[in-house]
């Protein structure tokens, strides 16, 4: 039972450690893949012409 009451301490700080950390990869991971869809978007609205314009000007397409 002294093993238990020695050991016990380390090991509940160890899993709040391991909790706190899996917690922070997957908030990293997750704005990761946020950052990455945002970006694609960007790209995609970049590589699009806009062909209707709402400033009242032409874009040389019409």
């Amino acid at each position: 039972m002294e093993y238990i009451a020695v050991l016990l301490p380390s090991v509940v700080v160890g899993l709040i450690f391991w909790f706190a950390m899996k917690s922070i990869f997957n908030a990293d991971k997750s704005e990761r893949q946020a950052e990455a869809r945002a970006q694609a978007e960007a790209d995609q609205k970049a590589q699009t012409p806009d062909i209707h314009r709402n400033d009242g000007h032409s874009n040389g397409l019409n």
